[in-house]
């Protein structure tokens, strides 16, 4: 309904949220919403592993968007498409540190518990970080005036959910925000531009550059830290947890896998309920 009888108006040419970005950006992740709602609920699709190809792909189908709007903006200076727009060098750093290691999407489960939440234990607290780190850097450097809330609050929400109501979770809650968000701020844009509630972005040479160092550099150690655990534990980077054996993964992995299906250092029935007796 808001394709057909809102976003035209509000989202059209001339709109800060009128670029193909945008409209990419609410469907897919729109996507993601109705996916993981199926692997949640579908017991089917939650067991077959061809359909947990689904989450990694919807990922990485976001983070190229990003990526290639990063490496688009390279080359804009001033107001296009109703944003201020202060292409650099920054941009390329961002679009370089967009290729994310994805790994451990055969270990994706479902919550045993009564809310059936998308799991992925391999998506641990480093990348977590790493990510966000990115996230807004892109977010300051293709749509500056945006990224308090598109940036900060927004990866704010999804982290903190990752981190303090349900670890392993953070896909799934990245994706509610993420479509929520875009819905509305396409429906109304004046609201990040110019209401009382607009922040703006300084666009500052200095600062695009730091940000966007910063997010480089925290994805390369992530990636120095994934090519490790391959190496020496020998994991194959498309079938393996490569975060299995840290407490970070396993902790995620005794706190929601069923109990069944739990191996057998992790079983719970073998600890009780208190999964902080596992050892790693």
């Amino acid at each position: 309904m808001l394709t057909i009888f809102v976003w035209p108006t509000t989202a059209g040419a001339g709109s800060s949220t009128g670029t193909w970005f945008h409209w990419a950006k609410v469907y897919s992740a729109l996507a993601g919403c109705l996916g993981f709602m199926a692997l949640r609920f579908i017991k089917k699709l939650s067991t077959n592993k061809w359909a947990l190809l689904f989450p990694p792909i919807i990922l990485a189908i976001n983070i190229l968007e990003a990526v290639t709007r990063d490496f688009q903006v390279y080359g804009m200076h001033g107001m296009v498409d109703g944003v201020f727009m202060n292409g650099g060098s920054w941009n390329i750093m961002n679009g370089i540190a967009g290729i994310i290691t994805i790994t451990g999407w055969m270990g994706i489960i479902i919550s045993r518990d009564r809310q059936k939440d998308m799991i992925w234990p391999d998506q641990i607290w480093p990348w977590i970080i790493a990510y966000d780190l990115w996230n807004f850097a892109y977010v300051y450097n293709c749509v500056g005036d945006h990224s308090f809330y598109a940036g900060a609050a927004l990866l704010l929400s999804c982290t903190f959910a990752a981190f303090f109501i349900k670890k392993g979770s953070w896909l799934q809650a990245r994706a509610q925000t993420l479509a929520f968000w875009m819905m509305f701020t396409m429906s109304v844009p004046a609201f990040v531009t110019n209401s009382q509630f607009a922040v703006q972005s300084s666009h500052s040479n200095a600062a695009l550059f730091t940000v966007s160092f910063v997010a480089l550099i925290a994805n390369v150690a992530v990636l120095v830290l994934h090519v490790y655990r391959i190496v020496k534990y020998r994991r194959n980077a498309l079938k393996d947890d490569i975060y299995a054996g840290m407490k970070a993964h396993d902790q995620v992995l005794a706190d929601n896998a069923p109990e069944d299906d739990l191996p057998d250092d992790l079983n719970l029935k073998d600890h009780g309920n208190d999964s902080s007796t596992h050892t790693v």
